[in-house]
C-alpha cells in the first residue's frame, strides 16, 4: 500500500504541475460554463418539461466536449513514459505492475473528478441568484453526477489501454477517442435494430447504451445495472492494460 501511495503521489504531481493540465481545466470550465449558460437561455425562451439539470447534461452539445476530455487526460499516462524510455525502468523496479497501473489510473480519476466539481458551483450560484425560485431537482443532480462518475471511470480505463499500446501521445489520444466513439455508436446501432425487436432487446439496451444511461440518470432514475455494467467494463479494460504492461515488463 505504501508503494502504491508513493506512486500515486508522483502521478498526481505530474498532473497538477503540468501546465497542460491547468489549460485543460480552464478550457473545460469555460466550455461547461457556456453550456450551462446556453441551457439557461433555452429555458428562458420557452417552457420545458425538463429541468435545468437535464438540459445541462443531456443536450446534444454535451457529447461534443465529453468525449474529447478523456483522450486529453489519458494520452500521456503510459505513452509519455514509453517515449522517454522510463516505463521499462519503472516496470523492472521492485514494484508490482498493478501498482503502477492503479496509481496512474487513480491519478487520472482524481483529476477527472476535480474537473467536474466546479460545475456544482453553477447550480449553487443559480439557486442563490434566483433566491431558490428555480427548480434544481436533487435527485436529478445526484443521478447526473453519478453517471458522469461511473461512465468516466469506464472511459478512463479505455484511455489507459490506448496509452499502453503506443509511445506517441497523439496516437494514444486518437485510439482512445476511436474506442469511445465506437462504443457510443454501437449503442445507437443497438437502439436502431431494437425497433424491430423492442421486447427482446430493450433490457439489454437499457444496460449497455450510454445515451440511455444519461437519459435515465439525468431524470433522477438511478439504475444499479448501469453502474455494474461500467464497473465490469472497467475491470476488463484494466485487466487488458495489465496484460499489455506485463508483456512489456517481461520483454524489458
Amino acid at each position: 500500500m505504501r508503494t502504491f501511495l508513493i506512486l500515486l503521489g508522483k502521478e498526481l504531481r505530474a498532473f497538477f504541475q503540468s501546465p497542460v493540465a491547468w489549460v485543460v481545466l480552464a478550457l473545460f470550465m469555460a466550455i461547461t460554463g457556456v453550456s450551462f449558460s446556453a441551457s439557461i437561455s433555452f429555458l428562458r425562451e420557452k417552457p420545458s418539461e425538463f429541468s435545468i439539470v437535464r438540459w445541462t447534461f443531456f443536450p446534444q452539445w454535451f457529447w461534443y466536449y465529453y468525449f474529447f476530455l478523456f483522450p486529453l487526460i489519458t494520452m500521456r499516462l503510459f505513452a509519455e513514459e514509453q517515449r522517454q524510455g522510463t516505463l521499462e525502468s519503472l516496470l523492472t523496479a521492485p514494484v508490482r505492475t498493478w501498482q503502477v497501473l492503479m496509481a496512474k489510473f487513480t491519478s487520472a480519476l482524481i483529476f477527472y473528478i476535480v474537473l467536474w466539481l466546479p460545475g456544482l458551483l453553477y447550480f449553487g450560484l443559480l439557486n442563490w441568484i434566483m433566491k431558490g425560485q428555480v427548480e434544481i431537482p436533487p435527485g436529478a443532480l445526484i443521478g447526473s453526477y453519478t453517471i458522469i462518475l461511473f461512465s468516466g471511470i469506464f472511459h478512463l480505463a479505455m484511455g489507459c489501454l490506448a496509452s499502453a499500446f503506443t509511445k506517441n501521445q497523439i496516437i494514444a489520444a486518437i485510439l482512445a477517442f476511436a474506442l469511445m466513439l465506437l462504443h457510443f455508436l454501437a449503442g445507437y446501432f443497438l437502439m436502431y435494430i431494437s425497433q424491430n425487436n423492442p421486447d427482446q432487446l430493450r433490457p439489454f439496451i437499457d444496460q449497455a447504451v450510454t445515451v440511455r444511461h444519461m437519459d435515465y440518470f439525468t431524470m433522477g432514475l438511478i439504475d444499479s445495472r448501469a453502474l455494474v455494467y461500467y464497473l465490469s467494463g472497467t475491470a476488463f479494460l484494466l485487466t487488458a492494460t495489465h496484460q499489455v504492461l506485463e508483456y512489456r515488463r517481461w520483454k524489458a
